[in-house]
């Protein structure tokens, strides 16, 4: 039988969860896998009936990083294979980065270099305590080059020199103190911290979402005030009246609840 490395399941709410499923390789990252997360979130970014993503691991780990076996398939490659080849991880990471609706990781166990990458890449991360989290590549002789971007977005320079260069492991509440993830609780909790943290995000309109998704890129590309000025001043009166927008403002005058929430 052939190996599944992606479970999905959807809720009734909008919810798609994607669950990194090699628990017996601790949700190591293989090409296969890769590929099936890319092309997973890649066919759900134009469906706009998702409400948000999640990403979790099954078994005790999030993910462990690249695949030792994969790893070692590469040593032989030439230069150039292996640029072409680095181009599928950059590509689960950037469509994971710039999907549309709100993503979130369930991180449940350890998140591992390119796993740990893949953390800087969600909109909002919740860990379990005792979770190990690291950008080990250094101590392999490597570097963490793909996902330096979208982490050191997230951490700023002075974390990444430290954490980049030792490759130590830290555990969730440093990871919650330099910004990599935003809720840290007891592994028993993680499932109701998680729900908490979910049922809060489904509570904002789904278009405001996806617009401020793109505000928040755009705003931080512009680099400054001025350049940023036209788009958020578009944004905001788009939004005023389209159809959710009056919507969501007519329930709070109403004091009552916006549409878009389920009774």
């Amino acid at each position: 039988m052939t190996e599944t490395p992606l479970r999905t399941d959807r809720d009734e709410r909008g919810v798609v969860t994607l669950t990194l499923d090699r628990p017996q390789a601790r949700n190591a990252f293989s090409a296969e896998l890769m590929r099936a997360i890319a092309s997973r979130v890649e066919e759900l970014e134009h469906d706009e009936t998702v409400r948000a993503l999640v990403l979790t691991g099954a078994g005790s780990a999030f993910s462990a990083g690249a695949d030792l076996t994969w790893m070692s398939s590469l040593k032989d490659n030439t230069f150039e294979e292996n640029v072409e080849d680095s181009r599928h991880f950059e590509r689960m990471l950037r469509v994971v980065n710039d999907f549309p609706a709100p993503t979130l990781a369930r991180v449940n166990g350890h998140a591992i270099g390119g796993a740990a990458g893949l953390l800087a890449c969600v909109d909002v991360a919740v860990a379990a305590r005792g979770a190990k989290i690291g950008f080990s590549e250094a101590r392999l002789g490597l570097a963490p080059a793909m996902i330096s971007a979208y982490v050191q977005q997230r951490i700023g320079t002075g974390h990444a020199r430290r954490y980049f260069l030792s490759g130590e492991l830290f555990d969730a509440d440093r990871a919650f103190a330099i910004g990599l993830v935003h809720e840290v609780c007891e592994p028993d909790d993680l499932d109701a911290t998680f729900a908490r943290v979910l049922a809060e995000m489904l509570k904002a309109g789904p278009r405001a979402q996806r617009e401020t998704k793109r505000m928040i890129a755009a705003v931080a590309e512009a680099g400054s005030l001025d350049a940023s000025e036209q788009l958020r001043l578009e944004t905001i009166a788009r939004l005023r009246v389209a159809e959710e927008g009056q919507a969501g403002m007519s329930a709070f005058f109403d004091k009552r609840p916006p549409p878009w929430i389920p009774d």
